[in-house]
Formats: C-alpha cells, sequence, structure tokens
C-alpha cells in the first residue's frame, strides 16, 4: 500500500473514531443539560487542544490536513458546547 494512501485511511480513521468519542457527551449534555459528572477544567483544555489542532490542519503547508482540520472543528464545537452548559450550570443557575 501506497506510504499516503495510508496516512489518509489513518487519518481520517483517527477523525471518525474522535468524532464518536466527543458527540455522544455532547449530545447527552445538550438533551438532558445536565453536567455534574463533567470536570469543567478537562473540557476546557480538550476544547483548546482541539482548536490548536484545528489551527494546525488548516496551516500545514503545501497541504492542508483536511481530516485533522474537520475531526477539530467538530470537536471543538462540541467542547465549547459543554462548556459552555457547565458554566451555565454550576455559575449562572445558582444566581437565580
Amino acid at each position: 500500500m501506497e506510504q499516503g494512501l495510508l496516512f489518509e485511511i489513518l487519518g481520517w480513521t483517527a477523525s471518525i473514531t474522535m468524532i464518536l468519542g466527543y458527540l455522544p457527551q455532547a449530545i447527552q449534555t445538550i438533551r438532558t443539560r445536565n453536567t455534574d459528572g463533567i470536570a469543567l477544567p478537562t473540557f476546557l483544555m480538550m476544547g483548546i487542544g482541539s482548536a490548536c489542532f484545528m489551527l494546525q490542519g488548516i496551516l500545514h503547508q503545501p497541504d492542508t490536513l483536511w481530516a485533522l482540520f474537520f475531526t477539530n472543528l467538530i470537536t471543538t464545537i462540541c467542547s465549547v458546547i459543554v462548556f459552555s452548559i457547565k458554566m451555565y450550570n454550576d455559575y449562572f443557575s445558582k444566581k437565580k
């Protein structure tokens, strides 16, 4: 198998598995609004890491690493959603 093809297959396989790892937590959090078992620093760091990998994928020259970019775009969005709900639950809903 050509090395470039193997590189692409591994990249897209990693993409799919990473997205499938993030989506259930994001979907569950959106549906239930329950964030009791979620560590705020963890989702903050994961979101920052995903955003950095997203930028790395788009800035890679001469070829953009699309698998890296799209995976981390989706995981960044999921992290921001979960982080936002967690912040609302932990800090803003207690003030009511």
